[in-house]
């Protein structure tokens, strides 16, 4: 973790101060020497790179900007073009009040578009079923249908992976925010690069039972957990209730940025955090809702027990 309360300032932050943050982070993570070897040990010189944010929180709520531009910075330096770079979501209709610039960033900002934008080959299936919406690749119209008939051709236990994670990119940073999930319990790393990342998703943001695991599942797929690289969780403001749509009432100045090779490691640290600022608001705990974290832990994807996770304070 980087911790400098001068990162962030009434919603505001600091450039240099955030730069300095993301590389101290690189750099202790990797134990490289310097910024151009640290992040040339996550990313080859032939791989196509995104980077994921969470632009789900609009103008106050999204993944910083400044902390993307380090990120890019330190991935130029390593040799890899500015204009190669992929930065995505889901959608980014809300991202130009959390200072990105569409066209003029040098890298590729993207989202997803509905149906076309996701991979029809590249399918994930689950015991579950969910009701399909425009948008969903197998999502079909009802023109021409006689009303008031049970509309059974729209329910689908498939989603399919967004073009650009399954065609578009071969290895991925990922930087979610720190926020809890209404639906999720946490919309953590593990999270990040999942559901924003494939149609008929609702399926498995039930908060209960095979919907809520999933998001394990979902992980371990070879689509997703070979190209996640690295994660930095971007805790500048960390939200604890009603995310990862933007909640005002419920986000703390953390001026914290926090990284690992590890996304579940990560995710439990935040866990644990979020839940104590929950608890400190009588907000009901999130660890139910958030069981994927632990199921992720029993597969192999990293490291969910606390008292094998240590945090390495990196402020200065």
């Amino acid at each position: 973790m980087a911790h400098n309360p001068d990162a962030i300032q009434d919603y505001k932050t600091n450039a240099r101060a955030v730069h300095a943050m993301v590389d101290r982070l690189v750099l202790a993570a990797t134990g490289q020497p310097d910024i151009a070897k640290a992040w040339a040990s996550l990313v080859a010189p032939n791989d196509k790179i995104g980077i994921k944010i969470s632009a789900a929180g609009g103008e106050l709520f999204t993944t910083h900007h400044d902390v993307v531009s380090a990120i890019v910075d330190g991935l130029v330096a390593a040799g890899h073009p500015r204009s190669s770079i992929v930065v995505w979501d889901r959608s980014i209709s809300g991202i130009k009040g959390a200072g990105y610039k569409p066209g003029a960033e040098g890298y590729q900002l993207r989202a997803i578009a509905p149906r076309d934008g996701y991979d029809a080959k590249a399918v994930f299936s689950a015991p579950l079923l969910g009701k399909l919406i425009w948008g969903d690749v197998d999502y079909k119209s009802d023109k021409g249908k006689m009303p008031m008939l049970p509309d059974t051709e729209n329910t689908s236990n498939v989603s399919h992976f967004s073009k650009i994670l399954s065609n578009d990119v071969t290895k991925i940073i990922n930087v979610p925010v720190m926020s809890n999930s209404t639906t999720n319990g946490i919309a953590g790393c593990l999270y990040n690069v999942t559901i924003p990342n494939i149609d008929n998703w609702r399926r498995f943001a039930q908060g209960s039972g095979f919907g809520a695991e999933s998001v394990a599942l979902i992980y371990s797929n070879p689509m997703v957990a070979p190209k996640v690289v690295f994660n930095l969780m971007d805790g500048l403001l960390a939200q604890y209730g009603g995310g990862p749509q933007s909640q005002p009432n419920f986000a703390i100045h953390h001026a914290t940025l926090y990284a690992s090779k590890d996304p579940v490691a990560l995710d439990t640290v935040a866990l644990k955090r979020l839940g104590e600022w929950r608890a400190h608001a009588n907000f009901p705990p999130i660890g139910p809702l958030a069981g994927y974290v632990q199921v992720a832990g029993q597969l192999g994807l990293g490291n969910s027990d606390t008292g094998r996770i240590a945090v390495k304070n990196v402020s200065h």
